[in-house]
């Protein structure tokens, strides 16, 4: 192996996991911090760290200049960006590579490809991957009304530069006055997102899941799935829990949304890991692609759990010019994973962020139950950035054993100093529909 030395440009919990990894593999890590971050578990962990700005995330985190200047200076041979941040930044990708430096993640070409939606809905379709009737790019609402005349409503308008809900607005027949508004503030969402107002038009799903599916890639033409994620638990399209796999589908509509993947980043020639989203309507059985993260997922341990697979390790050997060490067939799946991802926010409050010292840290512990995590007692939980604070993830027999064993592992969970979600975590996997898989992407709604 080439990679001796890897600089981490993340934070938080992803920035330990990757860390711990790397110890696993006799790799040095450096850990690139904003001033904010100097005290964290993170940087205990890590072999270096090396500052690069003050906590804004613009002068730190999102700072190209200071982050390879800092590679440089350690001597890493490698970047990890983790997600969120740069993971999907193609003139990131670019700027180490052009710096001597590994991107420890997919080409350019494919972060720039896979990250305008337009783009990749095409990519989909020309592959012959379902997507949802839709449009290109739409400048006017009159060309949306248009659109609309032909699919109907309800619609979606989505920014093709981006996610996470920002540039997104959904449009009911019973709010079609509402259109020319809509239709502007989502526009102006998307330009101060992504620094691109492009948006265009999906049919809507009313009762839809959102089931994704693992694929890894090398650059020798060889990619596999690691079996789908149910993300479908959501709150305003932020998950809040995730699970693998999906239940209450059936075994063909299983192996159709793994073909859909693998087909769609051979088709391409994706190297690295990736994920491939879909949208799953309830009332058709049909899956629909939706998009594909080209970076390593938040929801990344239930597959872990399921196949025995460290995707992180995954990642670091194709970059390093590795192949892929096994084929589909030698992948096998075992019982049921569950993760909730607990925030540090009260939501009888409106999931109000709640940052502060954690004055009492008690972790659950047992068999199948791991928790990724950078606080401690005494940490001091910023107020620059994501309030996750914790991913607790369980591995059962079966679905219902995984339940279980969540709800034993969030009652165990002892956080004092700041509040958190997990009480409310708890109300969500005790609900009937819950329970039974009826899960959906407005079932918050009605919990």
């Amino acid at each position: 192996m080439s990679i001796s030395k890897i600089l981490i440009a993340n934070r938080g919990e992803i920035a330990v996991r990757i860390i711990r990894t790397c110890r696993v593999m006799g790799i040095e890590t450096v850990l690139a911090v904003s001033e904010a971050d100097k005290e964290s578990m993170g940087a205990r962990l890590a072999d270096q760290t090396m500052l690069i700005g003050p906590p804004v995330v613009t002068a730190s985190y999102l700072n190209i200049p200071n982050i390879i200047k800092a590679a440089k200076a350690s001597g890493a041979d490698a970047v990890h960006p983790g997600y969120g941040f740069m993971a999907e930044k193609p003139e990131f990708a670019k700027a180490c590579l052009d710096n001597g430096l590994i991107f420890i993640g997919p080409k350019e070409e494919h972060i720039h490809l896979m990250g305008n939606k337009l783009v990749a809905r095409k990519l989909a379709k020309d592959c012959g991957v379902p997507v949802l009737s839709g449009s290109e790019k739409v400048d006017t609402y009159e060309e949306v009304l248009k659109i609309i005349e032909d699919i109907g409503f309800p619609v979606i308008l989505k920014a093709a530069a981006g996610g996470g809900g920002r540039g997104m607005k959904i449009i009911a027949e019973k709010d079609a006055d509402k259109l020319p508004g809509a239709f502007q503030e989502a526009k102006a969402e998307a330009a101060a997102a992504f620094g691109d107002g492009t948006l265009y038009v999906e049919k809507y799903i009313t009762r839809a899941r959102h089931i994704e599916v693992q694929i890894l890639g090398d650059r020798f033409g060889h990619a596999v799935h690691l079996g789908e994620r149910d993300c479908s638990t959501q709150r305003r399209h932020q998950k809040l829990i995730e699970e693998a796999g999906a239940p209450l589908i059936s075994d063909q509509l299983r192996s159709g949304l793994h073909e859909s993947a693998v087909r769609l980043v051979k088709n391409i020639s994706y190297e690295n890991a990736g994920t491939v989203e879909f949208v799953f309507d309830q009332d058709a059985g049909k899956y629909y692609f939706l998009e594909m993260n080209t970076r390593i997922q938040v929801e990344h341990p239930v597959t872990e759990m399921i196949t025995g697979i460290d995707l992180i390790r995954e990642q670091i050997n194709i970059a390093d010019g590795g192949k892929l060490p096994y084929a589909q067939e030698d992948i096998h799946f075992s019982g049921h994973s569950v993760e909730c991802r607990i925030n540090a926010e009260k939501p009888e409050e409106g999931f109000r962020p709640t940052p502060g010292v954690i004055t009492r840290w008690e972790a659950p512990g047992g068999p199948g139950v791991r928790l990724d995590t950078h606080c401690y007692p005494g940490y001091q939980t910023p107020i620059f950035y994501d309030s996750m604070i914790a991913k607790l993830i369980v591995h059962g027999r079966d679905r219902d054993h995984a339940i279980r064993l969540m709800l034993g592992a969030l009652d165990e969970f002892a956080v004092e100093g700041i509040s958190t979600t997990a009480p409310y975590l708890s109300k969500v996997l005790m609900s009937d529909a819950f329970r039974e898989g009826r899960v959906h992407t407005r079932l918050l709604e009605t919990i």
